[in-house]
């Protein structure tokens, strides 16, 4: 991750003006998304409500450009570089996880097939992802390992058990969540870990003024969420080996003191 991206205030008019200067043929397609996502901030004020219906909107679209993927090669390469690099830090078969946005399973498929039945456990706010999620479940023949897929209204993750899951995986959650919302999710994250369990998630990193792109992207310091975990009681750690992989997002890891 280069400094100059990490010094970019992609809100800023400059930014703004420059980028369209270098990319005429994405002026319209931003204009639109503009003025679709106005529109749905004024139909729903909570962030939750808001990003449930920017996610039906481009799920209808491609569910897999929903969760990220521009081809479904992406998809794929994407997926399987989060389920390595869990298997590489700690992820066993016998593991109970819970990934937190796990949208239509683009590293979900992969984490099911590997853990033992019914030790998958993936929560989003989005209906429709789900649905896709389902196919692609069925795509790959995986009904028998009996994963839950359940929607969910926050992070509170009050309907959890406690003490229940050795993993919890966010990814591309934070990175489109206000702080509010990610302050909600490590409030009570820790109370489902298990002992020894650890939390990562991904987030879009900068080093300059952190800021928001339609609220749809939200780019964070990591002093921020390394501080915000700790106010709850969390051990954090920046996870710098994580950047090596051809991925745009930083990770940090959570669990709770030894």
């Amino acid at each position: 991750m280069s400094r100059k991206s990490l010094l970019t205030n992609r809100a800023s008019l400059t930014h703004k003006v420059g980028y369209a200067l270098r990319h005429p043929a994405r002026i319209t397609p931003y204009v639109k998304r503009t003025a679709r996502d106005t529109w749905l901030r004024l139909k729903h004020p909570g962030h939750v409500a808001y990003y449930r219906a920017v996610m039906a909107s481009d799920t209808g679209r491609n569910p897999e450009a929903a969760v990220g993927s521009r081809s479904h090669e992406r998809w794929l390469a994407l997926g399987e570089m989060q389920f390595d690099y869990l298997a590489e830090h700690g992820l066993k078969p016998g593991h109970r996880m819970l990934d937190i946005g796990c949208g239509n399973l683009r590293a979900g498929w992969r984490f099911i097939a590997y853990l033992d039945t019914g030790n998958y456990y993936g929560i989003d706010i989005s209906p429709d992802i789900l649905i896709s999620a389902k196919r692609t479940l069925t795509t790959y023949e995986l009904q028998d390992k009996l994963p839950h897929l359940t929607i969910t209204q926050d992070l509170k993750l009050d309907f959890l058990p406690s003490a229940h899951f050795d993993v919890v995986h966010a990814h591309s959650v934070f990175s489109h969540s206000p702080l509010d919302v990610i302050d909600e999710c490590l409030a009570h994250v820790g109370r489902i870990l298990a002992p020894g369990g650890f939390f990562d998630f991904t987030f879009d990193r900068t080093e300059g003024a952190e800021h928001q792109v339609l609220r749809e992207d939200f780019y964070y310091r990591t002093e921020t969420l390394l501080r915000l975990a700790r106010k709850h009681g969390l051990e954090a750690r920046f996870m710098d080996d994580w950047e090596k992989r051809p991925h745009g997002q930083s990770k940090i890891r959570v669990s709770n003191p030894a």
